[in-house]
């Protein structure tokens, strides 16, 4: 009993969007699925505004993890982009594959990633290498088989 009331009492709350906030983008790709964490950060710390997880389709499961990762965040950013756009200052995307650090000034891309770099290039933000094993909220979300 024990320890249900402390699950209860440290599950992470979902809290209202803010847009003066600094806002994160958390995503993790695995290899049937997709995960992402809106969050941001106050004075009392970091508190989640959403969660969102996705099977990938039969196409998708052809991709690189590089493509998967990339497609992580490209449908990230689709799903919230009314909260995204209205922020005042650029937000930060956490990501498990340090490679999407430099896919923005990549000079040879495929039709895929660039349609996905096109897009990408409407948000004000930056791309952050957080290995996956410090990520668990996302983590948890990509490796889930019943999404």
């Amino acid at each position: 009993m024990r320890k249900l009331s402390v699950s209860f009492t440290t599950t992470p709350m979902i809290s209202h969007f803010h847009s003066s906030l600094p806002t994160i983008v958390e995503t993790i790709a695995s290899n049937y699925s997709l995960g992402a964490v809106l969050s941001q950060v106050s004075d009392t710390g970091k508190h989640v505004i959403a969660f969102n997880s996705r099977k990938l389709i039969p196409a998708e499961l052809n991709y690189e993890i590089h493509d998967k990762e990339l497609l992580d965040i490209v449908w990230a950013l689709k799903h919230w982009r009314a909260f995204l756009w209205s922020l005042l200052s650029p937000f930060e995307v956490l990501t498990s594959h340090s490679s999407l650090q430099y896919c923005m000034s990549s000079k040879v891309l495929t039709c895929c990633q660039a349609r996905w770099a096109e897009f990408l290039s409407e948000f004000h933000f930056s791309i952050t290498y957080h290995p996956g094993r410090l990520a668990p909220l996302p983590d948890a979300l990509s490796h889930w088989d019943n999404v």
